[in-house]
């Protein structure tokens, strides 16, 4: 099976060590925590499984989303977070529960597993469903609810509704493959597309971070033109050449996890050299057993929070897969509206 590398920054070899530092987080019950002992979130986990799937650890990986068929609640959602199993936070978030869908259609396009994306599309479906109950008149999808009553909060977020359209593409996607007509994610996809286009009180204003101005790219609302210069327009803002990007804008931290998202951006738009230049720009954040370190405060030159992260190392695989096209799901970010896969009815 193809391992992702990059010439002159990571070695095949390399990202295999990254895969089975991700691996050795993993709880026996397959959950892939933040790191070991802290929290699980259903959107990290499956960034995580992501990743093991691009760095060979099948098993591992369908261990994963195995996991999170056996969590999803009965209305098709997951809790916000879980420690050692049990539920700390009973809450929703819609981009949370849709992110899913990305996770099997990544894993079904490296493994051709047909059995395993059958398994799956009772769980992809279920949360797709639960999600499009958060999406407004305007199109924008609200954020979160209260798991007890119901009740939603109304805001809704540009760097959520950006990754949930990214995972109503891939919803779409296996919708094909097992043959199975969803208008109501289409139309839901559509409305979305069109809020990203109306006026700029439609989403909570922008904040600091800089996942808000990357992610409508990296989520696939943004492309060409637009995308470039929407990645232009703040590129100095929040890119610290030779360290990597900023996660907040007026903070001297940057994170792994952020750089090596938007050097998939980067790679969507086809600029694959800067990309390639941003994942190397955070190789400082690598320990010796090939897992990364959250973040650099380099004003004072320390590593913050004091984490591995397994979300961190899962982003560097998946930059490092898009950027050199490894595995069949190298371009899945940059083809999000390709849909043209098919697989047999089970058996």
């Amino acid at each position: 099976m193809p391992v992702p590398s990059i010439s002159g920054v990571l070695t095949r070899a390399q990202v295999r060590a990254t895969g089975a530092a991700i691996a050795g987080m993993q709880e026996s019950e397959g959950a892939l925590p933040w790191f070991p002992g802290g929290k699980t979130d259903p959107w990290d986990h499956v960034e995580s499984a992501m990743a093991l799937t691009a760095a060979g650890f099948v098993d591992e990986a369908r261990a994963a989303y195995e996991w999170s068929a056996r969590t999803q609640r009965a209305d098709g959602s997951w809790p916000m977070e879980l420690r050692g199993g049990a539920v700390v936070d009973p809450g929703v978030d819609s981009n949370f529960c849709a992110y899913v869908a990305v996770g099997v259609r990544h894993h079904h396009l490296i493994t051709g597993d047909e059995a395993f994306l059958w398994s799956m599309w009772p769980t992809v479906r279920a949360a797709l469903d639960r999600v499009l109950m958060f999406q407004r008149d305007d199109g924008a999808f609200r954020w979160a609810a209260d798991f007890a009553t119901g009740s939603m909060f109304d805001d809704a977020l540009v760097t959520g509704n950006a990754s949930i359209y990214s995972s109503l593409c891939c919803g779409l996607a296996l919708a094909d493959a097992v043959g199975a007509e969803m208008p109501r994610w289409e139309r839901a996809r559509a409305d979305l597309a069109a809020a990203f286009t109306q006026a700029d009180d439609v989403f909570r204003p922008p904040g600091e971070h800089s996942m808000d101005w990357y992610y409508p790219v990296l989520g696939g609302v943004l492309r060409g033109d637009a995308g470039r210069a929407a990645i232009d327009a703040q590129w100095d803002r929040f890119v610290v050449p030779g360290l990597g990007i900023r996660c907040v804008g007026h903070r001297p931290w940057v994170t792994g996890a952020e750089t090596s998202e938007l050097a998939l951006a980067l790679d969507a738009l086809g600029d694959t050299d800067r990309a390639a230049t941003l994942v190397e720009s955070i190789q400082h954040l690598r320990d010796p057993d090939g897992s990364y370190w959250t973040g650099l405060v380099y004003d004072d030159g320390k590593r913050w929070p004091v984490e591995r992260s397994c979300w961190t190392s899962a982003a560097v695989i998946l930059a490092a897969d898009a950027i050199s096209r490894a595995t069949p799901a190298g371009g899945l970010f940059a083809d999000l509206d390709d849909r043209r896969i098919a697989v047999s009815e089970p058996v």
